[in-house]
């Protein structure tokens, strides 16, 4: 069954200028199209610098995009009334510490959503709301809300953050990195959590990773970012067992294997960051199928397969020379 897109994003343009007379252009995002879709996980992927979190911070409103267009429910993202756009899109950042106050206690920013997003509710209403919160998430309120952020983990503190999502009821929950900076054994528990609240409550997710092995493991659907520009995007089936641009499979053949040696299975190179408008595509001084064509003339997101899109002038040729993850 199909179902509506929550997000309709068309050739997203955000460009910053730097330099002492802000001539130096800076592409963070190019030409981006995408669609998100209600009740599923969207996960978006790239390199550090790819212009994953500078393309959560336009959807979030917290960056103007300098062109393209971004429909939030049928609605320009500009016309949306900021204080009724954040209650339906809340965002969840990588660093869980920075998202509290050392001098005040936990419950403090769920208390304060609590009263402002439930303004006719009475604070017995509003403390059950949020002990409520804290259940779903997993974490024990009697243990959870009285103490201060030092004392509680990583991962407590990302459920917590998470749990505050829930007290406003947002449509849509941006989590940028949010499992980077939790131990590896905790990090499956996080990601468990944002399936349930998929599940359970309808909420579409956009999980926002540079591991790919996160990244398809609660996806409905996959969007790669490369330099600031989508690479590939679809569903995450098709694009992890049949992908079509050379920088996916780079990213697959970068998974780490248990069964075989690491010696020879990753790929070393050097990003060289360049500035201003790149003609060709972007991915072309580290792909070896790479023409005069891919230097001069950039590649358009086209289908090649259902719910499957890849910008490639060579994606046919690409996906016939995958062998799989290990070959």
């Amino acid at each position: 069954m199909s179902r509506e897109a929550l997000y309709e994003v068309d050739r997203l343009t955000k460009v910053f200028s730097t330099g002492f007379f802000r001539t130096t252009r800076i592409y963070a995002l190019n030409n981006v199209s995408f669609n998100v879709r209600e009740g599923e996980i969207l996960s978006i992927v790239g390199e550090s610098g790819s212009g994953k979190s500078t393309l959560l911070k336009v959807l979030l409103k917290a960056l103007k995009p300098t062109s393209g267009r971004v429909l939030y429910r049928g609605v320009p993202l500009e016309r949306w009334d900021n204080r009724r756009y954040w209650k339906e899109v809340q965002a969840i950042l990588q660093d869980p510490y920075s998202s509290f106050n050392p001098f005040y206690r936990v419950d403090r920013p769920l208390l304060m959503a609590a009263k402002t997003y439930m303004p006719e509710a009475s604070e017995a209403d509003r403390l059950k709301a949020v002990r409520e919160a804290i259940e779903f998430v997993g974490l024990n309120p009697d243990e959870i809300l009285d103490k201060y952020p030092h004392q509680l983990s990583g991962g407590q503190l990302q459920r917590v953050m998470i749990a505050r999502a829930l007290v406003i009821g947002p449509k849509v929950l941006l989590a940028d990195e949010i499992v980077s900076m939790i131990d590896a054994s905790l990090r499956v528990n996080i990601l468990n959590l944002l399936y349930k609240l998929e599940k359970e409550t309808g909420m579409s997710v956009l999980f926002v990773t540079h591991d790919l092995s996160l990244a398809s493991y609660i996806a409905d659907r996959i969007l790669i970012l490369y330099k600031g520009e989508v690479m590939e995007y679809g569903d995450v089936e098709a694009v992890y067992s049949r992908p079509f641009h050379p920088y996916t499979q780079l990213l697959m053949k970068s998974i780490p294997l248990v069964s075989k040696r690491w010696t020879g299975r990753i790929t070393s190179t050097t990003i060289e960051f360049k500035t201003g408008y790149i003609r060709g595509c972007v991915f072309a001084d580290r792909c070896p199928l790479a023409t005069d064509l891919c230097r001069t003339t950039k590649p358009s997101l086209a289908q090649v397969e259902p719910d499957h899109y890849a910008a490639c002038h060579y994606a046919s040729k690409s996906a016939g020379l995958w062998k799989g993850i290990g070959s």
